[in-house]
């Protein structure tokens, strides 16, 4: 795995990791001559349930008074372009969630809201997938979010953008089955990361996915699936059976 920055249609390659000072090492490459890979692989992954209010609604209850924390194990992560195993002995509906996702860029624990952008490295987008039938059969969600290639992060990380207005979507088939944008979040960035972090240290690419709006749906084998979040990309997975 090797690292850069996309700059236009090229890619400039660093020579270690995206954390703290650049250092760049001359070469240049076509964006469309590189394999993109998951932009991090985070020691962990924390998610946030409902945290649109219409989605809330389409779960059947209401956006809660605090965030509801989940997470994702980091072997769930998978980069654009790789496709999502369906595990169809397990699970006979299998949906989209799309999301917009922010990367931690250094050690942190009880952050306030007010320095949230401090340590954040930056935004990337995200596909919460989540084996449906399993969510409402176990009661808790660590089986129906974990399983391997449910957690897409890509197309990279944005250091630039502003989140907190941003248009999300996500299509199915180039059909558009979600629309919000980040302003209608229940819980802003800021207070999430407050609220995170004053549970557990956040290290050096974690990733928080900030909660996905209402319109989640199944997808089937075959399915191409593209999350897009203003300002940051496109990530695109194809739905595979799971071998």
């Amino acid at each position: 795995m090797s690292f850069g920055v996309v700059e236009e249609n090229t890619i400039a390659a660093v020579a270690a990791h995206p954390f703290g000072e650049l250092t760049f090492t001359g070469q240049r490459f076509p964006l469309a001559d590189v394999r993109l890979l998951a932009p991090i692989l985070p020691s962990k992954v924390i998610a946030i349930g409902k945290n649109y209010a219409e989605h809330a609604r389409e779960m059947g209850g209401e956006a809660p008074a605090e965030p509801v924390l989940f997470s994702k194990p980091s072997t769930a992560v998978i980069g654009p372009g790789e496709a999502i195993s369906y595990p169809e002995k397990l699970s006979q509906r299998v949906d989209y969630e799309g999301e917009l996702a922010l990367v931690i860029g250094r050690m942190c624990r009880e952050v306030p809201a007010a320095r949230a952008a401090d340590v954040i490295l930056g935004y990337t987008c995200a596909n919460d997938v989540t084996a449906r039938d399993l969510q409402k059969k176990d009661g808790q969600w660590t089986r129906a979010k974990g399983f391997d290639t449910f957690c897409p992060l890509g197309p990279w990380i944005e250091t630039d953008a502003d989140p907190a207005d941003l248009a999300i979507s996500t299509t199915v088939n180039g059909e558009v089955r979600q629309e919000a944008r980040t302003s209608q979040l229940t819980h802003d960035i800021p207070m999430l990361v407050e609220y995170v972090s004053q549970v557990m240290t956040l290290l050096p690419g974690d990733v928080i996915l900030t909660g996905t709006p209402a319109g989640v749906g199944p997808l089937e084998i075959g399915d191409e699936v593209t999350v897009t979040v203003e300002g940051v990309g496109a990530l695109t997975n194809r739905v595979v059976a799971r071998d």
